[in-house]
């Protein structure tokens, strides 16, 4: 099962290409994924697997031991190697592992500090990754913290089994071919995707029990996407493993209401439950939250980008993920089980003609720009959405939690 993920990443996720170098960034409890992955990234011509280790533990001590200042320092050599990368155009991939509350407790202005830090000393790495030159991919793999935050009942075998068996069965790693499977996964987006495209939407309009009323206007010119994207080198890869959402960016400054969050949101191994988010113009004006008040605020307070919106996604509510029932605490899993918004960026592949542009010609084309990205999940059993086209008309997307268009 292990070989079958390593293919399913090393082919679809980041489609490497012979000559390519492969960096991959793991925490050391998943070192058997990596080796796996490197074995697989050869096999197919990769050049070199770099391996950049990480520890969960050895991150929280340095959180703990450190002031806000220190935080917003990044070393030259952090700097220059991931730069480096992008100049290779190498495919990058993130195995996430996180202990959902293993940074509990720290202040949130050193996750915010070096969270902007880090992207504004490796502008070139991340504007690589931003603006479609380069592939990237995000998987999960278990560590134990997390299986037993997810499967508190469980002996820690049981949890770790269990992670690792949800896992494989929404990434299709468990049916017989998962390369070819994602083949298929691909083309269940398309048919719906040229729907939204073709209704000329104006503004999607978002109401539910909860307390959602909120009304998000497109850009001129928007493109929904799903699945996979398209480099500009014309290779197509999956960002996200897994996936179910069909997604778009916002014009930044037509964002109208309030929305409830449905699901508890993991930032940097902190959570935030239960909050709210309301916007006008486009931008925060006012949050609330019943657990990681100050996390959330760290977040919206990153920077100007960070206060608009950068993406909206559409996920039904019977989607795979949902129908299992399991709470992973990780939003690459939790954003794939309800419909979400993002705080922050915006993708240049939601507009016409964006991938070839800058960030600049982005932006005043209405597609937010910010040094984050922040997905949270806002989607409910009750959720409906009614687009409004440009020539006055409605259209239900969603009803009861689930598409109906």
């Amino acid at each position: 099962m292990l070989e079958k993920y390593a293919e399913l990443i090393v082919k679809q996720g980041v489609n490497v290409q012979p000559g390519q170098d492969v960096v991959i960034t793991s925490d050391v409890c998943n070192a058997d994924l990596v080796k796996a992955i490197a074995k697989e990234a050869y096999k197919v011509g990769a050049r070199d697997v770099i391996p950049y280790y990480v520890d969960e533990d050895l991150t929280r001590l340095r959180y703990d031991h450190n002031d806000v200042d220190y935080f917003k320092n990044v070393p030259n050599y952090v700097r220059e190697i991931h730069n480096e990368y992008a100049l290779k155009h190498a495919a990058v991939i993130t195995i996430t592992s996180e202990d959902p509350d293993g940074l509990k407790g720290i202040d949130p202005q050193k996750l915010q500090a070096k969270s902007k830090a880090i992207h504004e000393a490796c502008a070139l790495f991340y504007d690589h990754l931003d603006l479609m030159e380069d592939r990237w991919c995000i998987v999960g793999a278990p560590s134990l913290k997390w299986a037993n935050k997810v499967f508190p009942e469980m002996s820690d075998r049981e949890a770790m089994e269990a992670l690792w068996n949800a896992i494989y069965h929404v990434t299709y790693v468990d049916r017989e071919n998962p390369v070819e499977e994602w083949d298929k996964h691909r083309k269940s987006f398309e048919e719906r995707v040229g729907k939204l495209n073709a209704l000329n939407i104006e503004s999607l309009h978002y109401t539910n029990s909860l307390g959602t009323d909120l009304t998000v206007g497109l850009t001129d010119d928007y493109l929904f996407a799903g699945g996979g994207s398209y480099t500009k080198d014309g290779i197509y890869s999956f960002p996200n493993i897994p996936t179910e959402e069909i997604f778009t960016s916002p014009h930044y400054q037509k964002v109208e209401g309030v929305v409830y969050s449905s699901m508890p949101l993991n930032y940097n191994g902190a959570l935030v439950e239960d909050f709210s988010i309301t916007f006008h113009e486009g931008r925060v004006v006012a949050y609330d939250a019943r657990v990681g008040m100050d996390v959330l605020g760290s977040i919206i307070e990153t920077d100007e980008g960070s206060h608009y919106l950068g993406e909206i996604a559409l996920v039904p509510y019977n989607s795979p993920i949902r129908e299992m029932n399991i709470l992973f605490y990780n939003t690459l899993f939790d954003e794939n089980a309800a419909c979400h918004l993002a705080l922050g960026k915006g993708f240049s592949e939601c507009l016409k003609n964006g991938i070839e542009m800058n960030k600049e010609e982005l932006y005043q084309h209405g597609v937010n720009d910010s040094l984050t990205h922040v997905d949270f999940m806002i989607g409910t059993a009750d959720l409906s959405i009614t687009a409004r086209s440009r020539q006055g008309e409605e259209v239900a997307i969603f009803k009861n939690g689930c598409f109906v268009l």
